[in-house]
Protein backbone atom coordinates (compact mmCIF):
# COMPACT_ATOMS: atom_id res chain seq x y z
CA UNK A 1 0.00 0.00 0.00
CA UNK A 2 1.29 3.34 -0.79
CA UNK A 3 1.57 5.90 1.74
CA UNK A 4 -1.51 8.39 1.97
CA UNK A 5 -1.62 11.92 3.41
CA UNK A 6 -4.86 13.90 3.75
CA UNK A 7 -5.90 17.21 5.87
CA UNK A 8 -9.51 17.85 7.04
CA UNK A 9 -8.80 21.59 6.10
CA UNK A 10 -9.00 20.76 2.07
CA UNK A 11 -9.60 17.88 -0.47
CA UNK A 12 -6.79 17.02 -2.48
CA UNK A 13 -6.05 19.54 -5.55
CA UNK A 14 -8.93 21.93 -3.87
CA UNK A 15 -8.16 25.74 -2.42
CA UNK A 16 -6.66 26.18 1.01
CA UNK A 17 -8.81 28.02 3.26
CA UNK A 18 -7.41 31.86 4.02
CA UNK A 19 -6.81 30.59 7.55
CA UNK A 20 -3.96 28.69 6.54
CA UNK A 21 -2.42 31.62 4.84
CA UNK A 22 -0.93 34.92 5.22
CA UNK A 23 -4.00 36.47 4.45
CA UNK A 24 -5.61 34.67 7.54
CA UNK A 25 -3.96 33.95 11.01
CA UNK A 26 -1.36 31.61 8.95
CA UNK A 27 -1.55 28.47 11.31
CA UNK A 28 -0.62 25.00 10.06
CA UNK A 29 -3.50 23.21 8.91
CA UNK A 30 -3.83 19.55 10.20
CA UNK A 31 -2.34 16.70 7.97
CA UNK A 32 -3.15 12.78 8.83
CA UNK A 33 -1.74 10.02 6.75
CA UNK A 34 -1.70 6.20 7.47
CA UNK A 35 0.67 3.50 8.60
CA UNK A 36 3.86 3.42 6.62
CA UNK A 37 6.27 0.39 5.97
CA UNK A 38 7.06 -1.59 8.59
CA UNK A 39 10.89 -0.55 9.41
CA UNK A 40 9.68 3.50 9.13
CA UNK A 41 12.15 4.99 12.12
CA UNK A 42 10.89 8.84 11.23
CA UNK A 43 8.64 10.72 8.93
CA UNK A 44 9.79 14.22 6.80
CA UNK A 45 7.30 16.59 5.50
CA UNK A 46 8.49 19.61 2.46
CA UNK A 47 6.00 22.37 1.94
CA UNK A 48 6.66 24.25 -0.97
CA UNK A 49 5.34 26.16 -4.35
CA UNK A 50 6.36 25.09 -7.78
CA UNK A 51 4.50 28.54 -9.15
CA UNK A 52 6.12 30.71 -7.29
CA UNK A 53 8.01 33.27 -10.02
CA UNK A 54 11.40 33.10 -8.99
CA UNK A 55 11.44 29.61 -8.33
CA UNK A 56 9.56 26.82 -6.20
CA UNK A 57 9.32 28.93 -2.85
CA UNK A 58 9.68 26.37 0.14
CA UNK A 59 6.90 26.91 2.95
CA UNK A 60 7.62 24.60 5.53
CA UNK A 61 10.52 22.00 6.56
CA UNK A 62 9.80 19.19 9.44
CA UNK A 63 11.83 16.66 10.09
CA UNK A 64 13.01 13.65 12.24
CA UNK A 65 9.10 13.56 13.49
CA UNK A 66 8.89 9.84 15.54
CA UNK A 67 7.42 6.72 13.56
CA UNK A 68 4.44 6.79 15.41
CA UNK A 69 3.27 9.99 14.58
CA UNK A 70 0.03 9.76 12.19
CA UNK A 71 -1.21 13.18 12.49
CA UNK A 72 -0.26 16.83 12.89
CA UNK A 73 -2.50 19.09 14.60
CA UNK A 74 -3.70 22.23 13.20
CA UNK A 75 -1.61 25.04 14.45
CA UNK A 76 1.79 23.67 15.17
CA UNK A 77 4.26 26.05 16.83
CA UNK A 78 6.49 27.83 15.03
CA UNK A 79 9.96 26.83 17.09
CA UNK A 80 13.07 25.15 16.91
CA UNK A 81 12.09 21.77 18.59
CA UNK A 82 8.28 20.42 19.20
CA UNK A 83 8.06 18.41 22.39
CA UNK A 84 7.90 15.53 19.85
CA UNK A 85 11.54 15.85 19.34
CA UNK A 86 10.54 16.40 15.71
CA UNK A 87 12.60 19.79 14.13
CA UNK A 88 11.77 22.58 11.83
CA UNK A 89 13.60 24.07 9.36
CA UNK A 90 14.06 27.36 7.49
CA UNK A 91 11.12 28.68 5.07
CA UNK A 92 11.82 30.65 2.25
CA UNK A 93 10.44 33.67 4.39
CA UNK A 94 13.75 33.47 6.60
CA UNK A 95 11.98 31.75 9.46
CA UNK A 96 11.51 28.82 11.51
CA UNK A 97 8.30 26.21 10.86
CA UNK A 98 4.79 26.78 8.44
CA UNK A 99 4.93 30.02 6.16
CA UNK A 100 1.42 30.10 4.46
CA UNK A 101 0.54 30.31 1.24
CA UNK A 102 1.25 33.86 0.15
CA UNK A 103 1.22 34.46 -3.87
CA UNK A 104 1.34 37.63 -5.51
CA UNK A 105 -1.91 38.62 -7.65
CA UNK A 106 -2.94 36.12 -10.85
CA UNK A 107 -3.19 32.78 -11.34
CA UNK A 108 -3.79 30.30 -7.88
CA UNK A 109 -0.56 28.66 -6.86
CA UNK A 110 -0.22 24.99 -6.28
CA UNK A 111 1.34 23.73 -3.20
CA UNK A 112 2.41 20.47 -2.62
CA UNK A 113 2.74 19.19 0.91
CA UNK A 114 5.54 16.02 0.81
CA UNK A 115 6.05 13.08 3.30
CA UNK A 116 8.48 11.01 3.30
CA UNK A 117 8.85 7.48 5.51
CA UNK A 118 12.20 7.63 6.48
CA UNK A 119 14.52 3.86 7.45
CA UNK A 120 16.85 6.77 9.99
CA UNK A 121 16.33 9.85 12.08
CA UNK A 122 18.26 12.49 10.19
CA UNK A 123 19.71 13.85 12.90
CA UNK A 124 19.78 17.30 11.22
CA UNK A 125 19.99 20.60 13.29
CA UNK A 126 17.40 22.37 13.84
CA UNK A 127 16.94 25.22 11.11
CA UNK A 128 17.78 22.84 8.19
CA UNK A 129 16.85 23.67 4.87
CA UNK A 130 14.85 21.87 2.11
CA UNK A 131 18.01 21.23 0.35
CA UNK A 132 19.56 19.89 3.60
CA UNK A 133 16.86 17.74 4.27
CA UNK A 134 16.89 16.35 0.69
CA UNK A 135 20.29 15.61 0.80
CA UNK A 136 20.17 13.75 4.41
CA UNK A 137 17.13 11.93 3.19
CA UNK A 138 18.88 10.49 -0.46
CA UNK A 139 19.12 6.61 0.45
CA UNK A 140 16.91 6.44 3.36
CA UNK A 141 13.06 7.54 2.00
CA UNK A 142 10.90 3.71 2.31
CA UNK A 143 7.54 5.83 1.37
CA UNK A 144 6.70 8.91 0.24
CA UNK A 145 2.58 10.61 -0.14
CA UNK A 146 1.69 14.04 -1.62
CA UNK A 147 -1.24 16.45 -0.85
CA UNK A 148 -1.55 19.53 -3.38
CA UNK A 149 -3.59 22.24 -2.45
CA UNK A 150 -4.33 25.55 -4.23
CA UNK A 151 -4.47 29.19 -3.30
CA UNK A 152 -4.81 32.60 -5.45
CA UNK A 153 -5.44 36.02 -4.67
Amino acid sequence: MPLQISSTAFSAGQAIPKKFTCDGPDVSLQLKWDDPPANTQAFALIMDDPDAPAGTWVHWVLYDLPANTRELAEGVAKQDQLSSGARQGRNDFGKIGYGGPCPPPGKPHRYFFKLYALDAKLGLKAGATKADVERAMKGHILAQAELIGKYGR
